[in-house]
Protein backbone atom coordinates (compact mmCIF):
# COMPACT_ATOMS: atom_id res chain seq x y z
CA UNK A 1 0.00 0.00 0.00
CA UNK A 2 1.46 3.32 -1.00
CA UNK A 3 1.38 6.37 1.21
CA UNK A 4 -0.31 8.29 -1.61
CA UNK A 5 -3.16 5.75 -1.83
CA UNK A 6 -3.62 5.87 1.94
CA UNK A 7 -3.76 9.70 1.86
CA UNK A 8 -6.29 9.69 -1.00
CA UNK A 9 -8.54 7.31 0.91
CA UNK A 10 -8.35 9.47 4.03
CA UNK A 11 -9.11 12.66 2.07
CA UNK A 12 -12.28 10.96 0.79
CA UNK A 13 -13.12 9.86 4.34
CA UNK A 14 -12.50 6.20 3.53
CA UNK A 15 -10.26 3.52 4.97
CA UNK A 16 -8.31 1.03 2.90
CA UNK A 17 -8.95 -2.66 3.50
CA UNK A 18 -5.38 -2.97 4.76
CA UNK A 19 -5.94 -0.19 7.32
CA UNK A 20 -9.16 -1.81 8.56
CA UNK A 21 -7.37 -5.16 8.91
CA UNK A 22 -4.66 -3.44 10.95
CA UNK A 23 -7.47 -2.13 13.19
CA UNK A 24 -8.87 -5.65 13.75
CA UNK A 25 -11.16 -6.53 10.84
CA UNK A 26 -10.79 -10.14 9.63
CA UNK A 27 -10.74 -10.83 5.89
CA UNK A 28 -10.19 -14.08 3.99
CA UNK A 29 -8.64 -14.66 0.56
CA UNK A 30 -9.82 -13.03 -2.67
CA UNK A 31 -11.86 -10.17 -1.22
CA UNK A 32 -13.17 -7.90 -3.95
CA UNK A 33 -14.13 -4.46 -2.67
CA UNK A 34 -15.40 -2.20 -5.40
CA UNK A 35 -15.61 1.61 -5.37
CA UNK A 36 -17.37 3.28 -2.48
CA UNK A 37 -17.76 0.24 -0.20
CA UNK A 38 -17.92 1.35 3.43
CA UNK A 39 -16.81 -1.14 6.07
CA UNK A 40 -17.69 0.36 9.45
CA UNK A 41 -14.38 1.87 10.61
CA UNK A 42 -15.71 2.73 14.07
CA UNK A 43 -16.17 -0.96 14.95
CA UNK A 44 -14.28 -2.78 12.18
CA UNK A 45 -12.96 -5.40 14.63
CA UNK A 46 -16.55 -6.74 14.70
CA UNK A 47 -16.43 -7.55 10.95
CA UNK A 48 -15.42 -10.99 9.64
CA UNK A 49 -15.34 -11.59 5.88
CA UNK A 50 -14.70 -15.05 4.43
CA UNK A 51 -12.93 -16.20 1.28
CA UNK A 52 -14.02 -15.25 -2.25
CA UNK A 53 -16.32 -12.40 -1.25
CA UNK A 54 -17.23 -9.57 -3.62
CA UNK A 55 -18.91 -6.34 -2.57
CA UNK A 56 -20.28 -4.27 -5.46
CA UNK A 57 -20.11 -0.45 -5.49
CA UNK A 58 -21.43 1.51 -2.51
CA UNK A 59 -22.17 -1.44 -0.20
CA UNK A 60 -22.30 -0.47 3.50
CA UNK A 61 -21.42 -2.92 6.27
CA UNK A 62 -22.44 -1.45 9.63
CA UNK A 63 -21.59 -2.82 13.07
CA UNK A 64 -23.37 0.03 14.79
CA UNK A 65 -26.85 1.53 14.64
CA UNK A 66 -27.15 4.91 16.35
CA UNK A 67 -30.97 5.02 16.16
CA UNK A 68 -31.09 4.53 19.96
CA UNK A 69 -28.38 7.05 20.90
CA UNK A 70 -30.56 10.16 21.38
CA UNK A 71 -33.25 8.38 23.39
CA UNK A 72 -31.25 5.83 25.37
CA UNK A 73 -27.77 7.32 25.43
CA UNK A 74 -26.32 4.18 23.81
CA UNK A 75 -25.74 2.99 20.27
CA UNK A 76 -26.59 -0.59 19.30
CA UNK A 77 -23.57 -2.61 18.13
CA UNK A 78 -23.16 -6.15 16.84
CA UNK A 79 -20.89 -8.41 14.81
CA UNK A 80 -21.22 -8.87 11.06
CA UNK A 81 -20.02 -12.20 9.68
CA UNK A 82 -19.95 -12.88 5.96
CA UNK A 83 -19.27 -16.44 4.82
CA UNK A 84 -17.33 -17.79 1.85
CA UNK A 85 -18.35 -17.33 -1.80
CA UNK A 86 -20.67 -14.41 -1.11
CA UNK A 87 -21.68 -11.63 -3.51
CA UNK A 88 -23.22 -8.44 -2.12
CA UNK A 89 -25.00 -6.33 -4.75
CA UNK A 90 -24.56 -2.60 -5.29
CA UNK A 91 -25.86 -0.17 -2.68
CA UNK A 92 -26.87 -2.90 -0.23
CA UNK A 93 -26.67 -2.28 3.51
CA UNK A 94 -25.76 -4.99 6.02
CA UNK A 95 -26.82 -4.05 9.54
CA UNK A 96 -25.29 -5.10 12.91
CA UNK A 97 -25.72 -8.62 14.31
CA UNK A 98 -26.02 -10.24 10.87
CA UNK A 99 -24.42 -13.46 9.66
CA UNK A 100 -24.52 -14.42 5.99
CA UNK A 101 -23.75 -18.07 5.33
CA UNK A 102 -21.64 -19.50 2.53
CA UNK A 103 -22.72 -19.20 -1.12
CA UNK A 104 -25.11 -16.31 -0.50
CA UNK A 105 -26.05 -13.78 -3.18
CA UNK A 106 -27.45 -10.45 -1.98
CA UNK A 107 -29.46 -8.56 -4.62
CA UNK A 108 -28.65 -4.94 -5.33
CA UNK A 109 -30.11 -2.27 -3.05
CA UNK A 110 -31.05 -4.73 -0.30
CA UNK A 111 -31.20 -3.96 3.41
CA UNK A 112 -30.02 -6.99 5.38
CA UNK A 113 -31.36 -6.77 8.94
CA UNK A 114 -31.22 -10.43 9.96
CA UNK A 115 -29.04 -13.49 9.41
CA UNK A 116 -29.40 -15.93 6.50
CA UNK A 117 -28.21 -19.53 6.07
CA UNK A 118 -25.91 -21.01 3.43
CA UNK A 119 -26.93 -21.31 -0.22
CA UNK A 120 -29.64 -18.67 -0.59
CA UNK A 121 -30.32 -15.64 -2.76
CA UNK A 122 -31.76 -12.74 -0.81
CA UNK A 123 -33.11 -9.37 -1.90
CA UNK A 124 -35.34 -6.53 -0.79
CA UNK A 125 -35.72 -4.09 2.03
CA UNK A 126 -35.78 -5.78 4.41
CA UNK A 127 -34.05 -8.66 2.64
CA UNK A 128 -35.82 -12.00 2.35
CA UNK A 129 -35.00 -15.30 0.68
CA UNK A 130 -36.08 -15.31 -2.97
CA UNK A 131 -34.33 -18.47 -4.20
CA UNK A 132 -31.82 -21.18 -3.43
CA UNK A 133 -28.40 -20.35 -4.86
CA UNK A 134 -28.15 -23.59 -6.86
CA UNK A 135 -31.61 -23.03 -8.42
CA UNK A 136 -30.71 -19.46 -9.35
CA UNK A 137 -27.40 -20.51 -10.92
CA UNK A 138 -29.08 -23.37 -12.81
CA UNK A 139 -31.55 -20.90 -14.30
CA UNK A 140 -28.71 -18.53 -15.26
CA UNK A 141 -26.77 -21.39 -16.95
CA UNK A 142 -29.88 -22.25 -18.97
CA UNK A 143 -30.20 -18.60 -20.00
CA UNK A 144 -26.55 -18.54 -21.08
CA UNK A 145 -27.34 -21.27 -23.64
CA UNK A 146 -29.57 -18.86 -25.57
CA UNK A 147 -28.17 -15.45 -24.59
CA UNK A 148 -25.22 -13.58 -26.07
CA UNK A 149 -22.00 -14.40 -24.20
CA UNK A 150 -18.93 -12.21 -24.49
CA UNK A 151 -15.29 -12.89 -23.65
CA UNK A 152 -12.82 -10.52 -22.00
CA UNK A 153 -12.23 -8.73 -25.31
CA UNK A 154 -15.65 -7.15 -24.81
CA UNK A 155 -14.54 -5.45 -21.57
CA UNK A 156 -12.31 -2.54 -20.62
CA UNK A 157 -9.73 -5.14 -19.52
CA UNK A 158 -9.61 -6.61 -23.01
CA UNK A 159 -9.45 -5.36 -26.57
CA UNK A 160 -12.72 -3.46 -26.64
CA UNK A 161 -13.33 -1.72 -29.96
CA UNK A 162 -16.10 0.54 -31.23
CA UNK A 163 -17.32 -2.38 -33.36
CA UNK A 164 -17.59 -4.62 -30.30
CA UNK A 165 -19.47 -1.91 -28.42
CA UNK A 166 -21.93 -1.60 -31.31
CA UNK A 167 -22.30 -5.39 -31.49
CA UNK A 168 -23.21 -5.51 -27.80
CA UNK A 169 -25.64 -2.60 -28.16
CA UNK A 170 -27.46 -4.40 -30.98
CA UNK A 171 -27.46 -7.86 -29.40
CA UNK A 172 -28.58 -6.57 -26.00
CA UNK A 173 -31.37 -4.35 -27.33
CA UNK A 174 -34.08 -6.28 -25.48
CA UNK A 175 -32.36 -9.07 -23.55
CA UNK A 176 -29.70 -9.94 -21.00
CA UNK A 177 -26.27 -11.21 -22.01
CA UNK A 178 -23.24 -12.44 -20.10
CA UNK A 179 -19.63 -11.22 -20.09
CA UNK A 180 -16.42 -12.87 -18.87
Amino acid sequence: MSIIKEILYRIRGEYTTEKLISMGMKVGKNFGRLHGVILDPSHCWLIEIGDDVTMAPRVHVLCHDASTKVHLGYTKIGKVKIGNNVFVGAESVIMPNVTLGDNVIVGANSTVTKSFPDNVVIAGSPAKIIAKTDEYLKKQKEQMEIAPCYDEDFTLRGKLTEEKKQQMQQELEDKIGYVD
